[in-house]
């Protein structure tokens, strides 16, 4: 017989009694998911309370009112490094360059991130590449490469106010490559080597003029030692031919004073006439040696006289004394 409908439906009332269990115990771990919150360390997430701000979660747990709050926004206050896409600038003197960079920044306030603007990373880049086209258009060429710490400084300064209601700190900027055209490129490269070159240059001349420098002050040092050397020689030169001088002028008058004081012993008249007779002779017959022609005095014969007068005449400048002058005849 077929079952009555009493029966089918008390025999679907187990199943339909499971699935409603299963449904509510779903129910009630989504609602503690939603319930319960926890907020990592340096992140700070935004609370909405039906689509209106309500609060912000600091790191730690939190409980929330499930299908009424709910976060809206996940914001990390750690610092972060952004890749500022690379983009033509003109200079001043009208050459285009090619500039990347990375921006540094910040997020300080969760809720004005969230709420002052709709992207901050794309916010910012842009902001970073329109302030930096306008500071190289300031500069020419050259000193785009000598003032790097100036752009940085002033596209931080920028940022930094513009950033400012957006919630953001803006801590650094930096210019990681500047780019120009190759023609530019060869033409520095060019100045480059000139550059070089003339410093080589000036460097060569230098030394060399320090070599000759060197050279000519070894030249006079060596003048002024020889001077040197040959004024002491002279002066030693001197002084010895001075002290020769005296010796020998000591020496002849030591020998003068001992042949007087020996003329004056008994027997020293008669030696002295015999030594001047000596010399006498041997002179004569020297001269007859050196020459061809010989003069004979009219007395040869008388050689005892004239040795008489010889030491008539020492014996008379004995007595009279070493300063007296001779008699005039």
């Amino acid at each position: 017989m077929p079952a009555s409908p009493l029966l089918a439906a008390s025999g679907d009332g187990p199943g339909f009694g499971v699935v409603l269990t299963i449904a509510i115990v779903l129910l009630i771990v989504v609602a503690l998911i939603k319930t319960a919150r926890i907020v990592p360390q340096r992140q700070a997430h935004v609370v909405e309370r039906l689509g209106k701000y309500r609060k912000t979660l600091e790191a730690g747990f939190h409980i929330l009112i499930p299908f009424i709050d709910r976060v809206a926004y996940k914001h990390s206050l750690k610092e972060v490094a952004m890749d500022v896409p690379p983009q033509f600038c003109i200079t001043k003197d009208n050459i285009a360059i090619e500039i990347d960079g990375l921006l540094y920044m910040q997020v300080l306030d969760a809720k004005a991130a969230s709420y002052g603007i709709e992207n901050y990373y794309y916010a910012a880049s842009q902001l970073a590449q329109t302030t930096l086209r306008s500071e190289i258009g300031k500069l020419e060429l050259d000193r785009t490469f000598e003032e790097r710490d100036t752009i940085n400084a002033s596209v931080i300064a920028a940022l930094d106010k513009a950033s400012e209601p957006w919630g953001l700190k803006i801590t650094r900027y930096e210019i990681a490559n500047i780019k120009p055209p190759q023609s530019v490129q060869d033409a520095l490269e060019k100045q480059m080597r000139a550059e070089r070159e003339r410093r080589a240059q000036i460097a060569l001349s230098e030394g060399q003029r320090e070599a000759q420098i060197n050279v000519a002050e070894g030249q006079k040092q060596e003048v002024i030692k020889q001077s040197e050397a040959k004024k002491l020689s002279q002066i030693n030169e001197a002084e010895g031919k001075a002290r020769e001088i005296e010796l020998l002028a000591n020496a002849t008058a030591e020998g003068i004073t001992r042949i007087a004081s020996a003329i004056g012993q008994p027997g020293g008249k008669e030696a002295v006439n015999l030594r001047i007779a000596e010399q006498y002779v041997e002179q004569f017959g020297n001269l007859a040696k050196e020459t061809n022609t010989v003069i004979l005095p009219h007395n040869l014969s008388d050689i005892g006289g004239a040795v008489a007068g010889l030491a008539k005449i020492l014996d008379t400048g004995r007595q009279l004394g070493p300063n007296t002058p001779p008699p005039l005849r």
